[in-house]
């Protein structure tokens, strides 16, 4: 008899250099041939943990309908689903029933539906800061008046003044809503000090926890407590499970609007002509069919990084920060932006953003990519006014952008290049990248030209026909 388990056997510590898919992939550089890829852009994504893809695999024998099929598959199948969400409370520390993870695609829907249900007014206030991902500013704006906390030239939050705004607007504040860590500096705020604060003021503690998820253990605690995360998100994709699943971990007794985000089917007890009953949560607030091998490849993923262990991955990835951060330090060209203290912090992930004197952002991340093969990010990380006041932008600086922006011109806008570890990155990468950097601060790279389309600089010369890579060539020879 053909059986399945859903376990999972995740590597050790010392066996994660291979421990994704696609460790080991070559890709073509400038100068001829191909080198070993190193992504170092796990802030955006990351890729599929091998044991994590192992379960999919065996999921995927099994795939059916979930909750309503009276077929063996279908009740599989939703044995499966449902023991994702319990381990994904699990994960995030959930300790009783009025805590529940509603599951979705990803943290900015899932800030969504938070945003929704809280049944915000347009006198409500939600605080929030600078350090925020545009998917935790703007949510808040279309249904409550949203106050921001400034942060200090490294990038971490002001709290004093989280204090002050929470004394000034009394009970007006409904929600205080934060980053668990940055995407940009890697800041990570005291959170159960926090949310003491924030409880202490008679409001709740939202956290996205999208960035801090694979790098932290987390406890949101027993619902309602002092110390306690009343709602958390984190999208699948950044912890090595990147098929499209998402969760609002949310304390149900705070929802004050009764309907849903998303109406549908799966969301109701009952429908007549003249009116519905929704279903309790979370089935009202997961309308339509789930996705249910994304979901799946979730709750692997909390499983694998739960038996991997958050000591071990600290300790892993802060080694290579600070490898890197000693590396940076010592070529004068470049500036780092955020907290870039030895050791490092508990205060920090591995995640640097950084700029080479005299090189567009745009041009760096061009230059690493075909002729060292590393992959990182450039921009401004969808956490633009955080951008804007690490880099010192005065007001009419922020102007001039926005204003050059809506004119479709992509040339020369302010901007940085961002290093993110994951669990699987090792010594030799970041010898890489330190190699890649001094190069290019030395002037020691190849022709590029802009792209007047997006601003994107392209290597003079080199240009790899993708489709060798990739293509849809189902049944053609």
């Amino acid at each position: 008899m053909t059986t399945t388990s859903y376990s999972i056997t995740a590597p050790g510590i010392d066996n994660l250099a291979n421990a994704v898919i696609g460790a080991d992939m070559r890709v073509p550089v400038r100068s001829g041939g191909v080198l070993r890829y190193r992504f170092l852009d796990n802030g955006a994504s990351t890729p599929m943990l091998s044991c994590v893809a192992d379960v999919v695999n065996d999921a995927m024998r099994w795939y059916s309908s979930v909750h309503r099929g009276s077929g063996f598959k279908s009740q599989l199948s939703t044995h499966a689903y449902e023991e994702a969400r319990r381990v994904i409370e699990r994960f995030v520390g959930v300790e009783d029933k009025g805590t529940v993870a509603i599951l979705c695609r990803n943290t900015t829907e899932a800030l969504n539906i938070l945003a929704h249900r809280l049944g915000l007014e347009p006198d409500d206030v939600v605080i929030t800061t600078v350090m925020e991902h545009h998917s935790d500013l703007l949510p808040w704006r279309a249904r409550a008046k949203v106050v921001h906390i400034g942060a200090d030239d490294d990038g971490r939050i002001n709290f004093s003044e989280l204090e002050q705004k929470l004394s000034e607007h009394g009970d007006k504040v409904r929600l205080v809503a934060l980053s668990g860590a940055s995407n940009v500096t890697g800041v990570i705020p005291p959170l159960q000090e926090l949310a003491r604060l924030v409880h202490c003021h008679g409001a709740l503690f939202a956290v996205d926890a999208a960035q801090l998820a694979p790098h932290r253990k987390i406890e949101m605690g027993p619902t309602g407590g002092d110390e306690s995360i009343d709602f958390l998100t984190i999208s699948g994709h950044k912890m090595y499970a990147p098929l499209g699943a998402g969760t609002l971990v949310a304390r149900k007794d705070a929802f004050r609007e009764d309907a849903p985000l998303l109406r549908g089917g799966g969301s109701v007890s009952h429908v007549s002509l003249e009116g519905e009953t929704w279903s309790d949560t979370p089935d009202r607030d997961e309308a339509g069919s789930p996705n249910v091998i994304g979901t799946v490849a979730f709750g692997a993923a909390a499983a694998a990084l739960m038996h991997i262990g958050f000591d071990k991955i600290v300790e892993h990835e802060r080694n290579l920060t600070e490898q890197t951060l000693r590396g940076f330090n010592s070529i004068n060209a470049v500036t780092v932006y955020g907290p870039k203290d030895l050791p490092v912090g508990q205060d920090k992930l591995g995640v640097i953003t950084f700029n080479i004197a005299g090189v567009p952002f745009a041009k760096v991340g061009a230059i690493l990519s075909a002729e060292h093969a590393i992959g990182v990010r450039g921009g401004r990380f969808c956490a633009q006014p955080y951008l804007e006041h690490l880099l010192g932008l005065t007001p009419e600086d922020v102007a001039d952008v926005r204003h050059r922006m809506l004119a479709g011109d992509p040339h020369n806008l302010p901007g940085m290049v961002r290093v993110s570890f994951g669990l699987y990155n090792t010594t030799e990468d970041v010898d890489a990248l330190l190699k890649g950097v001094a190069a290019i601060s030395q002037g020691n790279y190849g022709d590029y030209e802009v792209d007047d389309s997006n601003g994107d600089y392209l290597p003079v010369g080199f240009k790899p026909d993708l489709s060798e890579y990739f293509s849809y060539n189902i049944g053609t020879t």
